[in-house]
């Protein structure tokens, strides 16, 4: 797991105790409704924003860091005297990485907190259960990170700041063939994740394209522990590497079990690396690479700004997950200053304009299908640490 500040800890703690005593609730480290209002998001010194997230369970790093973001943003736009003289609350509900509890803590949002706009999810599974309520119930929701292209297919109310799948899948087969020169692939992927199996049909399709061979395709299912019968049948079919899809609870012991069976190949993977539990790896996963949407290395000044800030912050260096959260609610605040009311309609009009958004992610456009264009980058991983290695532009 990883290591919480004190304050993110304490609220962590109790949302996993309020889960466990009824369902997902509200973080206590956010600032809360008084009991009783109504439509809060619409008052006249408050705009209100919601946002669901995995604080506990196998993937928690994603939702506390995404999380973290999000209040670091809210706390200088807040200082910065709010959107429009509101000042900014910030609900934040934990679905412990369940997609039944998305909808539960998206409709909760909405029809008891009364949010101006909701935040999630980074898994693109949860992010497509939540949205659909976001739709119907007419409220903007802005997905920092969830990439499968089926998520803002949703409707007009679903956009997102990241890059989408099709992209990430092309970015792996271009580096692999044009930077590492390999051209024998296997992948390996998680079946029951849409995110996993969508990116996993992305990357044959385009490393195909790029002239290279898929000799293998291997899967497994969610909760799966031993990768060892996948890896035997990919080492006895030569691949150069391996394409592995799928999220950091997986890559760490895949790695370490293919290092075990003698495969030393490189693995390539997604952003669903990201995640300071790649040093549970070892040397496992060194010379292995994976996209992502930032590098802490980047010099822009956007960039480095929200590296020392956050860094002051929570006192450590940000992953892809917490920069795409600061973007999702920045992005907000400035369709918000836009729009010509709050009403949802008006609200996801001016985020679905968005143009030329400077981002710590990059400079984000949303497109006709309210997706973010954008370049991705490539990240070597040494010693669990993802240092930068080379950046793919869209076509």
């Amino acid at each position: 797991m990883s290591r919480l500040t004190r304050p993110t800890l304490a609220a962590t703690l109790l949302a996993a105790l309020s889960a466990a005593l009824g369902g997902c609730e509200k973080s206590p480290a956010t600032n809360s409704p008084a009991a009783g209002s109504t439509a809060a998001g619409a008052s006249a010194d408050t705009f209100l924003v919601g946002h669901y997230a995995s604080m506990t369970g196998s993937e928690a790093t994603f939702g506390v860091s995404t999380d973290n973001g999000i209040r670091l943003a809210v706390s200088e736009q807040n200082a910065a005297g709010g959107v429009n003289g509101r000042q900014i609350t910030l609900i934040t509900y934990d679905n412990q990485g369940k997609p039944q509890e998305s909808v539960t803590a998206v409709t909760r949002l909405i029809d008891q907190d009364h949010v101006v706009a909701v935040l999630g999810e980074v898994a693109s599974s949860r992010s497509l259960a939540g949205a659909p309520v976001c739709q119907r119930k007419g409220v903007p929701m802005i997905t920092p990170s969830s990439t499968n292209p089926d998520v803002t297919a949703v409707g007009n109310m679903i956009s997102r700041v990241c890059f989408i799948d099709p992209f990430q899948g092309y970015v792996g087969a271009k580096f692999a063939r044009e930077n590492l020169k390999l051209s024998k692939a296997a992948t390996l992927y998680n079946r029951a994740q849409a995110y996993s199996s969508g990116l996993n049909s992305n990357f044959i399709d385009s490393f195909k394209k790029l002239g290279g061979e898929v000799v293998s395709e291997q899967a497994y299912s969610d909760g799966d522990n031993d990768f060892s019968a996948q890896l035997t049948a990919i080492r006895q079919m030569g691949a150069e590497f391996i394409y592995v899809p799928g999220y950091y609870t997986e890559v760490v012991n895949i790695a370490k079990q293919a290092r075990k069976l003698g495969l030393d190949v490189p693995l390539i993977g997604g952003d669903g690396w990201d995640s300071e539990e790649l040093r549970n790896a070892g040397s496992s996963l060194n010379g292995c690479y994976f996209s992502n949407h930032y590098s802490q290395e980047d010099t822009r000044p956007e960039v480095q700004e929200f590296v020392k800030r956050y860094q002051a912050e929570y006192g450590k260096v940000p992953d892809g997950l917490a920069a795409l959260g600061y973007d999702s609610v920045r992005l907000l605040f400035d369709a918000a200053a836009r729009a010509q009311s709050l009403s949802g309609a008006d609200l996801a009009r001016a985020i679905n304009s968005t143009k030329g958004f400077k981002g710590v992610t990059g400079t984000i456009t949303i497109d006709a299908k309210r997706n973010a264009t954008k370049d991705a980058v490539v990240l070597e991983v040494v010693d669990g640490v993802p240092k930068y290695k080379a950046t793919i532009k869209p076509d």
